[in-house]
C-alpha cells in the first residue's frame, strides 16, 4: 500500500479514537456516566495487557518456541481466576486510598514515603524502555512490511526515520489524550473507552487473520490440525522450569505493570467488576490466542525462510492478495502498541510528577504549596515526562539495534516490573513489613535484574565489556551476569528472574525484622492489612491542630481547581452542621482531604503539602494506641465511643455556632433597629421643618426651590428604605410576581455597571470580563437579576479597600446552569463575619461609610431564590468574592 496512504489511515484512525475520548469525556463531565463504568467496557480495558508482543510477537514465538507462548496468556488467566482476592483487595485499598499509581500504593503503604515512590518510579520507567522500544519496533516493523513508494506520493523512509516518526506521534497523541486536564481521581474515562475499542479492533483483526488462515487457505480445523502435527511446532519439548518460571512472571506482570495497574486499580469504578473480569478477561485472551499457532503453521510454510516471523498476521494476507485483511491486520497492529503506550506513559508521568518533580518543587519552593500554580506545574511535568519516556524507548530501540524477537524483549520488561510484587504481597498481607526492608528489597532486586538482564540486552561491549561476561568484574567469576554466584547452566532470563526475586525477597524480610516500622507506617499497615476491616479504616494520622481552613481551600484550589475544591468543601462544612465552604479543621476532615489531594498529586506529596500548613501535626498518643491495640473487641467499643463522641461534639459545635450566631444577630438587630428609626425620623425631622419654613411665605423663589429640593430629596430617601424593607418582606413570603424573559447576560452586566458607577463615582476601577463567555440568553426576570448584580458591584465600589481597586467578573457554563463569580483585589471579607453577611441585620462597617440600612445582600439572597439560584460567598480568592448561580432557563413564574 502506498506509504501516504498508510500514514493517513492511520492518522485517521487516531482521529477517530480522539473523537470518542472526547465525545466520553463530555458525557462524564455532565454526570452522565451510566454504561461508562460497565464491567464489559472494564473487562475490554484490562486488554491493554495484549499489546504488539500479543499481536505480532506471538505469532512469531510460537514459530520459534512452539507452545511456550501460552505461558503468557496463563500466567493472568490464572491470576484472575484464582487469585481475584488479591485484586479485590488492591482495588479496595485503591479507592480508600485514592492511590493514583503502583508507586502510590507502595509509598501509601510504607508511611507515604517518598523514597520508596522515587525507587519504584525509576524502576518502573528503566522497565517500561525495552516494552516501549517493542511497540515502537512493531509499528516500524509493520510499516516497513506493509508501505510502498508511489510516484505521486512519497517514498516510504528508511527505518530509523520511521520509528522517529512513529515514537515523536505517540508522544504528541499521548499528551493530547491524557494531559488535557488533571483529574481529581486520576480516572480517563475517554482513554478507558478508547482502549475498549481497541480491544475490540485488535481481537476482530486477530480473528478475521485466523479464520483466513483456517478456512480461507486450509481446509478447516482438521486440515490445520494436521499441518500443526507436520510441522516443527509438534516437535517442541517442554521444559518445566522455563515454563513454570514464564507463567510466574507473567502472572506478576498482570499485576505489577504501571499500564495493568491503572487500568485495573486506579480507572475501577466498582469492584465488583471483578467478579466479570474473572472470567471474561481469561476469555478475552483465550480467543486473542485461539489462532496464534494456525498462523505460525500457515506462515512457515507459504512464507520464505527469510520472512520475520514476528509480521506473519501482516505479510500473510499480503502475500495472499488480501489486502483489505491486511489493512485490518495492520490497524489491530497498530490499536495494540498505542492502546500500550498511551496508558503506560500517563502512567509512568504520573509517577514522575507526583513522586520526584512534585517534591524538588516542595523542597525548593515550599510558600508555593499554598500560593503556587500547582496545577499548570503538573501538566507541565506529565506532559514532559511522557515525551521523555518516548525517548527513552526510542533510545532503547536504537541501542538494542532493532532485531531482537519481540518476545525477548518483553520478557526482559516483565521480569523488571516482577520486582515490586514482594513490596506489594507482603505490605498488603505483613503488618511487621518497614519501610526500610522495602527499600532495600526493591533497590537490590532491581540491580539485580539490570546487572543480569537488562544491561546485557544491550549487547556485549555496549554497556557491558565482553570480557566481563566471560571473567566477571575484577576477574570475580562468581559475579559473571549470566552465571551468577556461579549457576551458570540456566535460561538468561529464568536466571536474572530467580536471584533478583530472591535476593530481593531476602533482604525485604532482613531489613523489616531488624528495623521497626513508623508511627504512620503503623497506621497504614492496618489499613492496608485490614482494608475489609471497617475499624481498620480509622486510624487518623492528623491532629486537631494549626491548619487554617482558608490555607487549606487555598490549596486545594490550587490542585482541584475551583470547583472541585469549593464542592468539597462546601460538602465538608455542611457534614459538620456548619454553612459556607470553611469546615472545622478536625482531624478526620484533614484526612478526607489528604486522600482527595493524593488523587492528583500522589499521597506522599499530599501528605507533605498538608504537614506544611499544619505545623507538621501528626500522630497522636491515641492514635497509636487505637493502631496498637490487636483486640477486635476494645476496637468495637473504641469505635462506639468515638462515634458517640463525634456525634456529641458534632452537635455542641453545631449549637455553639448556632449560639454565636444568634447573639451576632442580636447585636445586629439592635444596631438595625436604632440604626431604622434614626434613618426614618432624620429625613422626617428634615421634611418637617422645611415644610414649616415654606408655610410661612415671603421667601425669596432661589430658597423656596432649595428647600423644596431638600424636602424631595428626603422624600426619596425615606421611600427608598421602606422600598427595601417591603422588598424583602415581599420576597421573604415568596409573593414576589417575576417577569420571565429572554434576555442576555453580557447586556444585563452592562447595566449593572453603568447604574453601579454612581457610586463613588471618583474611584477609578479596572474591570476584567470575559465577553465571549457573557453572550449567553437567559430565561429569567432580567430586572431582579440586574438588581442582584448592581448590589454587588457597589458593595465593590464601595468597600474595596486596594490602593488599585480591580473588579474581576467571570463567568461559566455547565449542567443547564451558569455561575457569574464578581471578585475585587481588596483585603476581603473577615472569615468570622462571612457566615452573617447575608443577614437582614448584618452591618460589617460604620454606618456613615455603608450609607444604607444594610438590606442589600439579604435582598440579594432572597431575588436568588426567587429566581431558581443561589448566592454565595467564596473565601481564598484573596478579595471579596461572590458567585451567583442560577439555571439557564427558570420555568416557574413565580416563588
Amino acid at each position: 500500500m502506498p506509504f501516504n496512504i498508510l500514514v493517513a489511515s492511520c492518522v485517521a484512525y487516531v482521529i477517530c479514537l480522539f473523537l470518542v475520548a472526547w465525545a466520553v469525556e463530555r458525557r462524564a463531565d455532565r454526570g452522565r456516566i451510566g454504561w461508562l463504568r460497565s464491567p464489559l467496557v472494564y473487562t475490554l480495558s484490562l486488554s491493554i495487557y495484549c499489546t504488539a508482543w500479543t499481536f505480532y510477537g506471538a505469532v512469531g514465538y510460537a514459530a520459534r518456541s512452539g507452545l511456550e507462548f501460552l505461558t503468557i496468556y496463563l500466567g493472568p488467566t490464572l491470576v484472575f481466576i484464582g487469585w481475584w482476592w488479591i485484586l479485590r483487595k488492591l482495588v479496595r485499598i485503591g479507592r480508600q486510598q485514592r492511590v493514583t499509581s503502583i508507586a502510590d500504593l507502595i509509598s501509601s503503604r510504607f508511611g507515604k514515603s517518598n523514597l520508596l515512590g522515587v525507587i519504584v518510579t525509576v524502576i518502573a520507567v528503566v522497565a517500561a524502555t525495552p516494552y516501549i522500544a517493542l511497540q515502537l519496533q512493531s509499528v516500524t516493523q509493520s510499516f516497513g512490511a506493509f508501505a510502498s513508494p508511489t510516484q505521486d506520493g512519497f517514498a516510504p523512509p528508511d527505518t530509523e526515520s520511521t520509528a522517529v516518526w512513529v515514537a515523536a506521534g505517540l508522544a504528541l497523541f499521548t499528551i493530547i489524550f491524557g494531559t488535557r486536564n488533571l483529574d481529581a481521581k486520576e480516572q480517563h474515562h475517554g482513554i478507558v473507552i478508547a482502549i475498549a475499542v481497541e480491544a475490540v479492533v485488535k481481537l476482530v483483526a486477530l480473528v478475521g487473520v485466523g479464520i483466513f488462515v483456517v478456512w480461507g487457505l486450509a481446509d478447516g480445523p482438521a486440515d490445520i490440525i494436521a499441518r500443526i502435527d507436520a510441522s516443527d511446532i509438534a516437535d517442541w519439548d517442554l521444559q518445566p522450569g522455563r515454563w513454570a518460571g514464564l507463567i510466574f512472571v507473567s502472572a506478576a506482570a498482570v499485576i505489577c505493570l504501571p499500564r495493568m495497574f491503572q487500568v485495573m486499580v486506579v480507572e475501577n469504578g466498582d469492584e465488583r467488576h471483578l467478579f466479570t473480569a474473572a472470567w471474561a478477561f481469561p476469555l478475552y485472551l483465550f480467543a486473542m490466542s485461539l489462532f496464534i499457532v494456525p498462523i505460525a503453521v500457515v506462515g512457515l510454510e507459504r512464507l520464505p525462510s527469510s520472512a520475520n516471523p514476528d509480521m506473519f498476521v501482516l505479510t500473510l494476507p499480503l502475500a495472499e492478495g488480501q489486502g483489505t485483511l491486511a489493512m485490518l491486520a495492520f490497524l489491530g497492529g497498530f490499536s495494540s502498541a498505542t492502546s500500550m503506550v498511551i496508558v503506560e506513559s500517563i502512567a509512568l508521568a504520573t509517577m514522575v510528577s507526583n513522586h520526584i518533580v512534585m517534591p524538588i518543587w516542595l523542597r525548593l519552593r515550599p510558600s508555593q504549596a499554598v500560593s503556587g500554580d500547582v496545577r499548570r506545574l503538573v501538566l507541565l511535568s506529565r506532559r514532559f515526562s511522557i515525551a521523555a519516556v518516548l525517548g527513552l524507548g526510542y533510545a532503547y530501540y536504537r541501542m538494542s539495534g532493532g532485531s531482537t524477537a519481540l518476545a525477548a524483549i518483553g520478557l526482559i520488561a516483565f521480569a523488571g516490573v516482577a520486582q515490586f510484587l514482594p513490596a506489594m504481597v507482603f505490605g498488603i498481607f505483613w503488618r511487621g513489613a518497614t519501610r526500610v526492608g522495602a527499600a532495600l528489597g526493591l533497590s537490590v532486586g532491581f540491580g539485580v535484574w539490570a546487572y543480569t538482564l537488562f544491561l546485557p540486552s544491550f549487547g556485549p561491549n555496549a554497556v557491558i565489556p565482553a570480557m566481563v561476561f566471560v571473567n566477571g568484574p575484577f576477574d570475580i567469576e562468581w559475579l559473571r551476569p549470566r552465571a551468577l554466584f556461579g549457576v551458570g547452566s540456566m535460561d538468561p532470563l529464568l536466571h536474572s528472574l530467580f536471584w533478583s526475586l530472591v535476593l530481593n525477597t531476602a533482604t525485604f524480610l532482613l531489613g523489616s525484622l531488624l528495623t521497626f516500622p513508623g508511627p504512620v507506617e503503623r497506621m497504614q499497615s492496618a489499613a492496608f492489612v485490614r482494608v475489609f476491616d471497617a475499624a481498620a479504616s480509622g486510624p487518623r494520622g492528623w491532629s486537631r491542630g494549626m491548619a487554617e481552613p482558608e490555607d487549606l481551600l487555598v490549596m486545594a484550589q490550587r490542585i482541584l481547581g475551583d470547583d472541585d475544591a469549593l464542592a468539597f468543601f462546601e460538602a465538608e462544612t455542611k457534614g459538620q452542621g456548619k454553612l459556607g465552604y470553611l469546615p472545622d479543621p478536625t482531624p478526620e476532615f484533614m484526612a478526607r482531604l489528604e486522600r482527595r489531594l493524593a488523587g492528583s498529586v500522589g499521597a506522599a506529596t499530599s501528605h507533605a503539602m498538608i504537614s506544611q500548613l499544619a505545623g507538621r501535626a501528626m500522630v497522636t498518643v491515641e492514635d497509636l494506641m487505637a493502631v496498637a491495640s490487636e483486640s477486635a473487641q476494645i476496637m468495637e467499643y473504641s469505635a462506639r465511643l468515638e462515634s458517640q463522641q463525634s456525634e456529641l461534639t458534632r452537635t455542641a459545635r453545631a449549637l455553639r455556632d448556632a449560639n454565636e450566631k444568634l447573639m451576632q444577630l442580636s447585636v445586629q438587630k439592635d444596631a438595625f433597629l436604632s440604626q431604622i428609626s434614626h434613618e426614618l425620623r432624620t429625613p422626617m425631622t428634615s421634611i418637617r421643618a422645611f415644610s414649616e419654613i415654606l408655610t410661612e411665605g415671603d421667601l425669596p423663589p432661589d430658597m423656596v426651590t432649595n428647600y423644596g429640593r431638600i424636602i424631595h430629596d428626603e422624600a426619596k430617601r425615606l421611600t427608598r428604605l421602606l422600598d427595601d424593607l417591603l422588598d424583602l418582606s415581599v420576597l421573604e413570603n415568596g409573593t414576589v410576581q417575576l417577569n420571565l424573559g429572554l434576555t442576555n447576560l453580557g447586556e444585563m452586566i452592562d447595566r449593572a455597571l453603568a447604574a453601579a458607577s454612581n457610586t463613588k463615582p471618583e474611584r477609578s476601577f479596572l474591570i476584567h470580563r470575559d465577553l465571549p463567555m457573557e453572550n449567553i440568553f437567559l430565561r429569567t426576570d432580567a430586572d431582579r437579576l440586574v438588581q442582584v448584580f448592581i448590589n454587588l458591584i457597589s458593595n465593590a465600589r464601595k468597600y474595596c479597600d486596594a490602593a488599585t481597586p480591580e473588579l474581576r467578573i467571570s463567568v461559566r457554563q455547565r449542567a443547564g446552569r451558569v455561575t457569574i463569580d464578581v471578585i475585587d483585589n481588596g483585603s476581603g471579607i473577615p472569615s468570622v463575619s462571612q457566615g452573617i453577611i447575608f443577614e437582614k441585620f448584618a452591618r460589617l462597617t460604620d454606618q456613615t461609610r455603608a450609607g444604607g440600612a444594610g438590606l442589600g445582600l439579604a435582598i440579594c439572597r432572597e431575588v436568588m431564590a426567587n429566581l431558581g439560584g443561589t448566592i454565595t460567598y467564596l473565601p481564598g480568592k484573596g478579595g471579596a468574592a461572590f458567585r451567583v448561580s442560577l439555571p439557564l432557563r427558570l420555568e416557574r413564574e413565580a416563588a
